[in-house]
């Protein structure tokens, strides 16, 4: 019976700890946020691609807890707001940096 009950106690603590080393801080991402950050990405990626007055090539998108971060060049200032534009638009986003550059 303490064998059983030792047992279930060094389960517990076990499960506890694990999920604790998964749960995420202000600067580092759980797995699951990690996730939905690659998801989100991919989205945004894909949206920036469809649209044709973007070059995709030279925007690098970046995601952390739902915050999207755009870099890279284009070649106008219409293009930097329709980025923008974009990738607010996507499900899941909620900010969008800008850190995108004229040629």
């Amino acid at each position: 019976m303490k064998t059983t009950n030792r047992f279930s106690i060094l389960l517990a603590i076990a499960v506890m700890m694990t999920a604790i080393g998964c749960a995420s801080t202000t600067t580092k991402e759980g797995t699951g946020e990690y996730v939905d950050d690659s998801v989100i990405t991919t989205k945004v990626v894909t949206a920036i691609f469809n649209d044709p007055d973007l070059k995709s090539a030279e925007i690098n998108v970046e995601t952390f807890k739902g915050v999207v971060q755009l870099s890279g060049f284009v070649k106008d200032r219409a293009n930097i707001s329709k980025a923008v534009f974009v990738a607010g638009s996507v499900n899941g986003v909620t900010a969008v940096n800008n850190d995108l550059r004229l040629k």
